[in-house]
């Protein structure tokens, strides 16, 4: 029989809902362990078993009182933990920092919609200082490790939350996403991450930065997971100021995972805008599986000129500072923040106000046209990451935190355009190097057009399903 951390989130809430598994049960099954292996991986920064109890008894209260089991919601008693950057109330957060320890009076709004879906809340998941960096090495917590190999990291700056799923402490997680924080931790420890449309997922009330980088996702391991938890996430609150079109009445991203797509359009590239990065023989043996595979399954595959230019990259790094500097600090705690925390403050301090509003404007302006150049595809491949899963410390250069962005930026050069242009994109687990290391690529869809990426990728699954295994930890 299988361990309950085998089985999918989407089949634990079957489970519940036929009475053949309580959320209790699950809850604690989690909790061990978590408790156990969280150091392990560097999953979570703080636990939450209290809550987790407290949700877990109220669920499996409402499967013994419900009439009908399939108004429950699809989530229903299933363990989701949250990243340390969103606010659970009355729950520790810590922003993955030195400098921040407070417990919120009020939920952020993608919380209140988990809530309202009847999860059950493990945990804060780890985080690097701010979400900035691509790998989750803060002074709060251990890193964040794949559980494929330890010396490796999870990535970031979701890594706490893909370390978490992948080691079976938690079926699915909540994530987020501002230059690839979901995809690039999904590629390293083989699992599915989506980043959504911009408004899709509500950043309100105080996360909505200047740029519109950022959304949050989810991360599971399977396509038909990842489709549940966007579901229980999605949905816009009163003052957002973007908001996704709802899908039809009826129809959930869970459906979308169970048709078949039909014959797609589908353009590739794998020249990135960050010029000195180059493609490793893994990642580019990636994208060509993930090529063979579409077209055996009657896609439409082509070429495109990347739609992507060096010139933008600038414009997303001018961004990215000013929003390093947006977290607030108080002075006596700035020299404890990290050094590339602190060299991105600076250099955000460093920026003017007309070279913000000029960047915001390049980077729509670049949005546009990259988009319009691909607008007769439904969906664009390339590789998640330009590198196989780094070593603990390998991007990080304390030293010389310039040298450290630069890594990053050649580590993930693929990802951060479509937080530009507010696609919604998603990595899958589609190959594995010799060494055993996971590989992910990278699909993008059309704005707004999560539904049919889902599609993309369920039929992708099901014709060449990866390990769904935890790997073994002690």
């Amino acid at each position: 029989m299988a361990a309950l951390h085998d089985l999918t989130a989407v089949e634990q809430a079957d489970a519940i809902r036929r009475r053949e598994l309580s959320p209790v049960e699950l809850t604690e099954h989690y909790l061990a362990r978590s408790e156990r292996l969280s150091d392990t991986v560097g999953a979570f920064i703080t636990q939450t078993p209290e809550l987790a109890r407290e949700q877990a008894r109220a669920a499996e209260q409402a499967v013994l009182d419900a009439r009908d089991v399939s108004e429950l919601p699809a989530l229903h008693g299933v363990v989701v933990p949250v990243k340390d950057l969103n606010f659970v109330a009355g729950v520790r957060c810590t922003l993955g920092s030195v400098s921040y320890d407070l417990v919120p009076f009020g939920d952020d709004n993608v919380v209140i919609r988990l809530k309202q879906s009847n999860v059950v809340i493990t945990g804060k998941t780890n985080t690097p200082e701010f979400g900035l960096p691509c790998y989750t090495e803060n002074a709060v917590a251990p890193p964040a490790r794949t559980p494929w190999d330890l010396t490796r990291s999870a990535g970031g700056s979701s890594g706490g939350a893909a370390a978490a799923v992948a080691a079976g402490l938690a079926p699915i997680a909540h994530g987020s996403d501002g230059g690839g924080s979901i995809r690039i931790p999904a590629s390293v420890c083989g699992l599915v991450g989506i980043k959504p449309s911009r408004g899709r997922i509500s950043n309100g009330p105080l996360r909505d930065p200047v740029g519109d980088l950022v959304n949050s996702g989810p991360i599971a391991r399977t396509v038909r997971d990842a489709a549940a938890l966007l579901d229980a996430m999605a949905g816009s609150f009163a003052g957002d100021p973007y908001a996704a079109a709802p899908l039809p009445n009826g129809e959930t991203f869970l459906s979308h995972a169970e048709r078949e797509p039909g014959r797609l359009r589908i353009g590739r590239y794998i020249t990135p805008p960050v010029t000195d990065a180059v493609i490793d023989p893994d990642c580019i043996a990636a994208y060509e599986h993930a090529t063979a595979l579409l077209e055996a399954l009657g896609h439409y595959v082509e070429d495109v000129a990347p739609p992507f230019t060096p010139d933008a990259v600038g414009s997303f790094e001018s961004l990215w500072s000013t929003l390093a500097l947006l977290t607030p600090v108080a002075p006596v705690d700035e020299q404890r923040l990290q050094p590339l925390t602190q060299w991105l403050r600076s250099r955000g301090a460093a920026t003017t106000g007309i070279e913000i509003a000029t960047a915001v404007s390049m980077l729509r302006l670049i949005s546009r046209a990259a988009m319009a150049s691909t607008s007769h595809l439904d969906a664009v491949l390339t590789p998640t990451l330009a590198q196989p899963p780094a070593l603990v410390g390998g991007l990080r250069n304390d030293d010389d935190p310039f040298e450290d962005f630069e890594a990053q930026k050649r580590f993930t050069p693929f990802t951060a355009p479509y937080n530009a242009t507010g696609q919604p994109a998603m990595s899958l687990p589609l190959h594995w190097s010799d060494s055993g290391l996971p590989i992910g690529v990278q699909l993008v869809g059309r704005s707004g057009d999560e539904a049919t990426l889902i599609s993309l990728a369920a039929q992708i699954e099901r014709a060449e399903p990866w390990a769904h295994r935890t790997p073994e930890l002690w």
